[in-house]
C-alpha cells in the first residue's frame, strides 16, 4: 500500500512547495533516476503519453523503490480508467479539462470508495498487496488518494466558484498550454491574457486554502508562479529534459572540437 508517501507528500505540500516532472517514457530507470534526484512527485503521463495500464504498473514500482510519489493523469474522468489506475498502485490522480461542478464530483466518485465514493471495489490488486493488505484498512486509507484537477479553459474559469466549493480537491492544476489555446493564443503561455488568467485562478485558489499547481519548463516561469503561491510546480518533462542536457552537451563539446586551436593544443 501507498498510503505512507502520501501522508508524505501531503506534509511536504503543506509547508512547502513539491517540485516534479511530467514523464511520457516506459522506461522504469527514468522514474528511478527522477526519485534518487530529488524530486518529489512524479506525474506519470496517460493523456499524452504511451504508457499503458499494464507498463504502468512497472513505473509505479519505480517511484515506490525511489521514494517520489507516483501520480497518474489520465486520459478522462471514467469509473473504469481511474479504477484501473488506482488499483496497481497510483498515489495520486491528474484529471484533465475539469469544467464544472459535476466534473468534480464524478472525479471524486471514481476515486473514492464508499461513502466518499463508489470506486470499483476489489482486493486482489496490487494496490491492496494482492489481497495481503487488511481488507478494511486497504478501504478506508484508499480515500487518502492525492485528487489533482486540471483546469485549461475558459469554461472552468466561469465555473471556478462552484468548482472549488466541492470538498475533497487536494490540487487545483492549471495547463497553461491547454489555456493559452482557448484563449486564442496558442502556445503563447507568456501572453498577457494568460498570465492575467492564471492569476485570477491562483487568486481564487489561495483564497479558499485550496493548493494550486501549473506546468512551467523555465526557471524564470517556475520562479515566478512559487513567488505566487504555487505549490504544486511540474517542472518539464523528462524527455524535454534528457533532450535539453544532450543539446547542452553537443553544443558544448562542438565548440571545442570546432576551436581553430584545438589541434595545436592536443599536439603541443
Amino acid at each position: 500500500m501507498i498510503t505512507p508517501a502520501v501522508r508524505e507528500f501531503r506534509q511536504k505540500i503543506a509547508s512547502r512547495v513539491a517540485i516534479g516532472p511530467f514523464s511520457k517514457t516506459s522506461d522504469p530507470a527514468f522514474i528511478e533516476a527522477m526519485g534518487h534526484a530529488g524530486f518529489d512527485f512524479v506525474v506519470l503521463d496517460l493523456e499524452h503519453g504511451p504508457t499503458t495500464v499494464q507498463s504502468l504498473q512497472n513505473l509505479i514500482r519505480a517511484a515506490q523503490l525511489a521514494r517520489v510519489l507516483p501520480i497518474v493523469r489520465v486520459k478522462e474522468k471514467t469509473l473504469s480508467l481511474v479504477g484501473e489506475v488506482l488499483d496497481v498502485g497510483a498515489g495520486g490522480i491528474q484529471v484533465p479539462k475539469i469544467t464544472s461542478r459535476r466534473d468534480v464530483e464524478q472525479v471524486l466518485e471514481a476515486a473514492k470508495f464508499a461513502p466518499r465514493g463508489m470506486r470499483g471495489v476489489c482486493r486482489f490488486v496490487r494496490a491492496a498487496d494482492y489481497s495481503s493488505a487488511d481488507r478494511f484498512t486497504y478501504f478506508s486509507e484508499s480515500n487518502e488518494t492525492v485528487i489533482v484537477l486540471q483546469l485549461e479553459g475558459v469554461e472552468a474559469i466561469g465555473n471556478i466558484d462552484e468548482i472549488l466549493s466541492v470538498e475533497g480537491i487536494d490540487i487545483v492544476f492549471v495547463g497553461p498550454y491547454d489555456l493559452s489555446q482557448s484563449l486564442g493564443v496558442a502556445g503563447q503561455v507568456r501572453s498577457p491574457k494568460v498570465l492575467e488568467m492564471m492569476r485570477t485562478i491562483v487568486e481564487r485558489c489561495l483564497a479558499r486554502r485550496v493548493v494550486v499547481g501549473t506546468f512551467v519548463d523555465t526557471i524564470e516561469d517556475a520562479k515566478r508562479w512559487q513567488a505566487a503561491g504555487v505549490r504544486f510546480l511540474c517542472y518539464s518533462v523528462d524527455v524535454g529534459l534528457f533532450t535539453d542536457k544532450c543539446r547542452e552537451v553537443v553544443e558544448s563539446l562542438s565548440q571545442e572540437r570546432d576551436s581553430p586551436c584545438h589541434g595545436e593544443r592536443i599536439r603541443g
